[in-house]
């Protein structure tokens, strides 16, 4: 029997390969990870001199996906937030994670303190948060000048449900975080802290929790890493360095390569 290739057969046949080839790729990629480049476009983050937390994040964040894309291949999917100087409101990047299905969330950030605060210039070190009740002032106010990004979205009180970044009542609805995922989460952030001691030689701030509107929002085990404080001399030269960069890179991957093989047990 001779089967004439008719514009219905072809189209058929495509749409059979397209989907064959799409389960093929789903099936290659059995993790999905999330990077957050924190800030970007008009919300600049931290800043010294010309040194902004946007670039730094961001830059940060590429040679980590790097890494990872090197050591995993097509096993391990990247999924980045933004790839550019861009804005993205924070309820925009955990969907972009919720919307990939993925498995782990990072969200890189820069620290510092407001200018009257004494010893603003000698203050140093990274901690890593997981989403929770503030602990302390100083774990409040970290998550207040992180979320307080809002405020550059148009209605963002009516998207956030009124949510109010600078009011400490607003912060109650963290009570019941990401309690289902709380465990992994903290898991990873143990682990990432580790590592930007040893592999970035960042002081150790420990591992904290607070009310990171992000980390609320995503699906998954999630973090906010905090590099260090730019607004500290010393440290503001290694995080605008191509070695510090590298080491901050480093010390993620380290971290996910550790988790990882937990999660394989």
């Amino acid at each position: 029997m001779i089967f004439k290739h008719t514009p219905a057969l072809l189209f058929a046949a495509a749409v059979l390969m397209m989907t064959v080839e799409l389960a093929y790729a789903s099936e290659k990629a059995d993790f999905v990870l999330a990077l957050d480049a924190g800030h970007g476009g008009r919300d600049l983050g931290c800043r010294s001199g010309s040194n902004l937390e946007k670039n730094i994040t961001l830059d940060v964040a590429k040679r980590l996906r790097k890494l990872v894309d090197k050591a995993y291949g097509d096993s391990v999917k990247v999924v980045m937030t933004r790839d550019t100087d861009v804005f993205v409101p924070l309820g925009r990047r955990a969907s972009v994670a919720n919307d990939a299905q993925a498995d782990l969330f990072i969200s890189i950030h820069v620290n510092s303190v407001d200018r009257r605060t004494k010893g603003r210039s000698s203050i140093h070190g990274a901690s890593v948060y997981t989403v929770g009740l503030h602990k302390s002032e100083a774990n409040l106010a970290v998550a207040m000048r992180e979320n307080a990004v809002i405020e550059l979205e148009e209605d963002y009180s009516e998207k956030y449900q009124g949510f109010d970044p600078s009011s400490s009542e607003s912060y109650i609805i963290f009570e019941l975080g990401q309690n289902h995922n709380m465990a992994q989460s903290i898991d990873f952030a143990s682990k990432a802290q580790s590592e930007l001691i040893a592999t970035a030689g960042r002081a150790d701030k420990g591992v904290r929790q607070a009310g990171f509107l992000v980390l609320w929002a995503t699906k998954m085990p999630a973090v906010l890493v905090e590099l260090d404080f730019i607004c500290n001399p010393e440290a503001e030269r290694f995080l605008a360095s191509d070695k510090g960069r590298d080491k901050c890179a480093k010390a993620l991957f380290n971290a996910f390569k550790s988790y990882r093989k937990t999660l394989s047990k």
